[in-house]
């Protein structure tokens, strides 16, 4: 018997006119209506016209999550006083619930696009309404760009409701072909907002951690909220693992029961939260409690801020969820749970301060999600790359070039991206493209495997695949028996499925260590992750893919030689992955799973201070085998050198002191000539290697033969002498100059913008102009008798004049031997004492 009270009692009817008129008019409509208002419960039953005077149509209702498309289900089959699989029925991932008679099928959105996929023309469905289309899922804008692709060219008659609570309505309304926007009003009981923050600062989550000190703070705020406020309390957390913490907090409250609920909980507690309690209740629940299920009985929510998203990390190839602070969209909604019957309260586990900082809205999946899944599907369509797919927001490129790579691998498309064969067999397994690979290659015999991979397994089932395997076995909790369900559900399609095959799981792994469990284990993981098979290096493990993972002590993992790991996050402010799941695996295994990237290369590079030459065997970044390369290539040698070379320094080469003052002088000379004289700079000699040290790099296999190399000999070769300018090196920088004595004595070149002359006083007397080079007068040291500096000066004849009485009267005294003029300008020049000299 049909409830009519509860029916008219949902304020949705008021909107109702305007949405049959809409669908009548132009097929297609946004629907906003507050939650509460009974728009996933009596819409669909008023356009399949199993409420009201409407005509008979089959409507399919699209929900992002299983729990709640088993809850609407039975909501409107209650509504219709009926069970589910008559009038109203569901379909979820190895659940159904339908008849003959069904006119309103609930589903995921995953299923639905899997129909759209084997029925392009979705024949028998009249209308398809895609709920709570705000969480912005893949799986639902991947329906709603299918369907708009379908009724633009196959299905013109198809109606198509876009419903939510909040939501971009203008946007949807574009998509949709510039659809009507309409709009429900409900009864909105007042919710006083009450900020409750941690006393003392919590760290910000991270990856799938969350501060054990918030969670304390959380379940006092629960505390709280039973003592200060009636009614049942409806506590928001970001997963089931911060969820069974905070009940284990709680401990015993008296006369108030606790309930967990999420999409693992068994059904039976699914439903004992969704149907008013005898004594007053707490539900701990994730997001899945925001918008899709309604809790009779909750006055008071309180909030901890945080939700669960999934993000892809592309440069360590790691994905999976992660923590995040809560929208203030996501806010609102969780607020509004507390006012659905009477008024309420929310406690914000923040400060308000903080509010205003919050995201408006959760980041779109297909933002930031992995994008294999997705692409796959795209492919599937006949659209490669998405770009003619009716989207909110288009795919990234690089999350788009990062899945067609992995489709690549696992060969569900050919070298344009279109899907063969293969790959629309991976599309129909209803798992990631990479666990039906691994499903596939084993014929099916993964599946157990298959199965704990395809969701979160619990925390508390440990790191180790194998031994999580064997956990799962053995049952006696909801995911276990959640897990058996899926197991079975891989098996059938897998045999619906046949496709290319490894053999026997034990065949291709040989006779390894470990049990038949573990190298079951290994294998699923090394086929679905390849990239992230991983070698013991030094203390932690170095994946193909090129990053580092470390594993718990303790973990049964730790120093196996090969493991692959198959969940991970990146703790805070560190460069490497931690293993939160992974299965030892043998080599051989490996070397096979990741066949695709292993490579033998000779490496010749310089390392610790020489030339090391290896033929060395590689998985992707992984060193598989090494051994010593005789006979290396010249042209590898050379490029080890020239990297030493870059490393280390010119002082590699033999530096004679000849060859220093060469280089000296050409610097000099292209300090103030410029061209054609070389520029003998560090940095423009490593640009000219090829030029001035080539034919002895030719001879040199390591650093022992760079330093027999005479670099003054390898550096005249930069001379400019096809221009014969180099014939003028001895003219314009000459190594030497004579003096007035008749010495020769050395130019110093080391400052290149003014050279030194150091000659002993005595030496220059009778010389009035300054010495010069290249037209740049020398600075001239003059010495001491004892070669020490006695004056400097780049003017001689001022030097005379001026300066040098003041340099007689203070050595003469010291140096009575030596001649000390009166006039030095006239005076003849002398080596020698004055006892040489016969004075």
């Amino acid at each position: 018997m049909i409830r009519d009270d509860a029916l008219d009692a949902l304020p949705v009817r008021s909107a109702l006119p305007a949405l049959t008129d809409a669908l009548a008019d132009g097929g297609t409509a946004v629907l906003v209506a507050p939650p509460g208002t009974g728009k996933t419960t009596l819409v669909p039953l008023v356009l399949a016209g199993l409420v009201g005077d409407g005509p008979a149509r089959r409507v399919v209702v699209a929900e992002p999550r299983r729990i709640a498309a088993r809850a609407a289900a039975r909501r409107m089959a209650w509504l219709l006083g009926e069970r589910p699989g008559e009038s109203v029925g569901f379909t979820v991932r190895g659940e159904r619930a339908v008849g003959r008679r069904t006119r309103v099928e609930v589903v995921t959105t995953g299923v639905l696009v899997q129909r759209l996929q084997r029925d392009q023309e979705l024949a028998g469905a009249d209308v398809v309404v895609l709920d709570e289309c705000h969480e912005r899922h893949l799986d639902a804008d991947t329906a709603a760009a299918f369907l708009w692709d379908v009724r633009q060219t196959l299905r013109p008659e198809l109606r198509l409701v876009a419903a939510s609570a909040t939501t971009d309505a203008e946007g949807w309304a574009r998509l949709l072909g510039g659809a009507p926007v309409v709009e429900a009003t409900g009864v909105s009981h007042p919710v006083e907002v009450v900020w409750a923050p941690p006393a003392r600062p919590v760290r910000p989550p991270h990856g799938m951690r969350v501060d054990p000190a918030l969670l304390a703070h959380v379940a006092s705020v629960v505390r709280r909220a039973l003592a200060e406020r009636d009614g049942d309390v409806l506590c928001f957390l970001p997963g089931v693992g911060e969820i069974a913490r905070v009940a284990g907090q709680l401990g015993e409250l008296g006369a108030v029961d606790v309930l967990q609920v999420h999409g693992r909980a068994p059904a039976a507690v699914q439903e004992a939260v969704l149907a008013p309690g005898a004594r007053r209740r707490v539900v701990l629940a994730t997001s899945v409690a925001e918008s899709s299920l309604t809790v009779p009985g909750v006055r008071v929510v309180v909030d901890s801020g945080l939700a669960r998203e999934p993000r892809v990390d592309h440069a360590r190839g790691i994905g999976g969820l992660t923590t995040v602070r809560a929208s203030r969209a996501a806010g609102r909604q969780r607020a509004g749970r507390a006012g659905r019957e009477a008024p309420g309260t929310v406690y914000r586990c923040w400060a308000e301060a903080e509010d205003g900082r919050l995201l408006a809205f959760p980041a779109p999946e297909i933002k930031v999600a992995d994008l294999t899944a997705f692409a796959l599907q795209a492919a599937c369509w006949g659209d490669p790359d998405a770009s003619g797919l009716a989207l909110l927001d288009p795919p990234p490129p690089g999350a788009m070039a990062a899945a067609r790579s992995a489709l690549t691998a696992v060969g569900a498309v050919d070298p344009a991206g279109r899907a063969v064969d293969r790959g629309v067999r991976l599309s129909r397994l209803g798992v990631h493209p990479r666990l039906g690979r691994a499903l596939l290659d084993t014929s099916g015999a993964g599946a157990e495997v298959v199965a704990l991979l395809s969701e979160e397994v619990p925390r508390e089932y440990g790191d180790d695949l194998a031994a999580a395997l064997r956990r799962a076995r053995r049952g006696g909790d909801a995911y276990a028996a959640r897990w058996a369900a899926e197991v079975r559900r891989l098996r059938a399609v897998s045999d619906q499925s046949p496709g290319p095959s490894a053999g026997r799981p034990e065949d291709a792994l040989g006779a390894g260590p470990g049990t038949g469990d573990e190298r079951l284990a290994g294998l699923v993981a090394a086929l679905a992750f390849p990239e992230r098979i991983a070698k013991w290096d030094g203390g932690s493990y170095l994946m193909v893919s090129g990053t580092r993972a470390e594993v718990a002590e303790g973990s049964a993992l730790r120093g196996a030689p090969w493991i692959v790991v198959a969940v991970a996050d990146r703790p805070g402010g560190k460069g490497h992955a931690r293993v939160r799941l992974g299965a030892a695996v043998p080599e051989e295994v490996a070397r096979a799973a990741a066949g695709a990237v292993l490579a033998e290369r000779d490496e010749v590079c310089w390392a610790e201070g020489d030339v090391v030459a290896r033929r060395v065997e590689r998985l992707g970044a992984v060193e598989s085998a090494v051994r010593p390369l005789r006979d290396a290539p010249p042209e590898l040698v050379r490029a080890a050198l020239l990297d030493g070379l870059r490393q280390e320094g010119l002082g590699l080469l033999r530096w004679t002191p000849d060859a220093q003052v060469l280089r000296q002088r050409l610097a000099f000379l292209r300090a103030r000539l410029g061209e054609p004289w070389p520029d003998v700079s560090d940095e423009a000699l490593r640009a000219r290697w090829a030029e001035w040290l080539e034919p002895e790099l030719g001879r040199a296999r390591r650093r022992a033969d760079l330093a027999r190399i005479d670099a003054g000999q390898a550096l005249a070769r930069l001379l400019p002498w096809a221009s014969g300018e180099a014939a003028r090196l001895d003219e314009l920088a000459p190594e030497r100059i004579t003096v007035p004595s008749g010495s020769r004595i050395r130019i110093d070149y080391r400052d290149p913008e003014r050279p030194v002359l150091a000659v002993k006083l005595q030496e220059m007397f009778g010389l009035a102009r300054t010495p010069s080079v290249a037209g740049v007068p020398l600075l001239v040291h003059l010495l001491s008798p004892a070669g020490r500096p006695a004056a400097v000066t780049a003017d001689l004849a001022s030097f005379w004049r001026d300066g040098y009485q003041g340099v007689r009267a203070e050595l003469r005294g010291r140096y009575p031997k030596h001649p000390w003029p009166q006039d030095p300008a006239g005076a003849e020049p002398t080596r020698h004492t004055n006892a040489r000299l016969g004075r």
